[in-house]
């Protein structure tokens, strides 16, 4: 048990320095100037089912002040509930952005169902416009008036190719409470920003509710149709961008907002699930890997406290609770982020352990066949 403490505590004191710094929330758009001209930008969103979402989201893209040239495309992606029509009426209600509604049909095989969305959107884009940047942005995602100027004018005052924020889920249920900022912080764990952010380095990511893409950097990586089978599209995206000489970047955002609500634990499970086997590539021994560091890492703190004071052992009991001080120290900013009390920074073992089985229920459900799914279709191993 003393082993197994001391172990964990090294491992948090390397997560603590080691890591890029993933638990500070300080990685927020690079420093920015208005450009001399502006540049054209076509705003593609694409949609499926989403007529819940859109009344909020949409009107705050046709809202944008921006200076240059930009227009949206949304491309229903084979909608039951409405989604076409209602963005139409949205558009017609008030002044703002030019709003194209497109359907691109069925996927072909081999893609999925968003990126085929995303390609014929930018496909019709180019043809009525020739952009010079894509902002590729959710249906569930609201933009404050400024964001795309900002996005703009940080990607051309640091001449960066793609320019990714990570928008602010909502936390308005306890469930979105609790599981929500450790989504955030579980995936700048795996990504931290600041080794993304270097010139020239290994680690690619982005957030996909939020992609600002210079089209040549696009065409170049010959994106979207090198990744058109990528579940976890915003990563292949940003690792193609790279590979091809790209500039990439990714941060918090202070003012983009997700507004797909997630009520109960079953909608936050399948929002997990659906995609966290295809992040281990489908691999077995990948799988055991993550179930086994996640224990070590996260629960194992708290059990070693536990047994330490249970058995008497005081140098187990030291070292678990310090471990689990340090995890808890490090969670508190993306607590602070979302606005939520800090001692639930506690519970991150709690939450831990959700994650750990969310990860093999995904893995289960693809080895049953039902793979990644998503609003009625389910993809499998590429």
């Amino acid at each position: 048990m003393e082993w197994i403490g001391a172990g964990t505590l090294l491992v948090w004191l390397w997560l603590l320095l080691g890591q890029g710094f993933f638990w500070r929330t300080d990685v927020r758009l690079p420093h920015r100037r208005d450009p001399e001209r502006w540049p054209s930008v076509a705003v593609v969103v694409p949609a499926r089912d989403e007529a819940e979402v859109l009344p909020v989201s949409l009107p705050s893209l046709l809202a944008q002040k921006y200076p240059g040239r930009a227009e949206v495309f949304l491309v229903d992606d084979g909608s039951t509930d409405g989604t076409a029509a209602l963005a139409r009426s949205l558009a017609a209600e008030r002044d703002g952005l030019a709003l194209t509604v497109t359907s691109p049909g069925e996927p072909e095989p081999g893609w999925t169902g968003k990126l085929w969305a995303v390609r014929h959107g930018m496909t019709l884009a180019c043809e009525r416009m020739a952009p010079e940047y894509l902002l590729l942005t959710d249906a569930d995602i609201a933009h404050e008036p400024d964001s795309l100027r900002e996005l703009v004018a940080a990607a051309r005052s640091a001449r960066l190719d793609l320019v990714s924020q990570m928008a602010r889920l909502r936390v308005a249920t306890p469930w979105e409470r609790l599981i929500v900022p450790a989504f955030v912080y579980f995936f700048a764990q795996l990504y931290p920003f600041r080794w993304i952010n270097r010139p020239g380095a290994r680690t690619a990511a982005a957030a996909g509710g939020c992609v600002l893409l210079l089209r040549d950097a696009a065409e170049r990586a010959g994106v979207p149709e090198c990744i058109r089978h990528a579940v976890i599209d915003d990563v292949a995206l940003a690792r193609a961008v790279r590979s091809a000489g790209g500039r990439i970047w990714l941060g918090l955002a202070d003012r983009v907002d997700s507004v797909r609500p997630y009520p109960r634990l079953a909608e936050l499970w399948r929002m997990v699930s659906r995609s966290a086997y295809a992040q281990l590539r489908h691999q077995p021994l990948l799988l055991l890997g993550t179930v086994l560091g996640l224990a070590l890492v996260y629960l194992a703190p708290p059990a070693v406290l536990l047994a330490g004071a249970a058995l008497d052992s005081p140098q187990a009991a030291v070292a678990g609770g310090a471990a689990w001080a340090v995890m808890a120290g490090t969670f508190c900013p993306m607590l602070r982020y979302y606005r939520q009390p800090l001692w639930t920074a506690l519970l991150l073992p709690f939450t831990a352990l959700l994650y750990l089985l969310m990860t093999v229920d995904s893995a289960v459900q693809h080895h049953r066949g039902r793979g990644a799914a998503w609003k009625g279709r389910t993809y499998g191993a590429p």
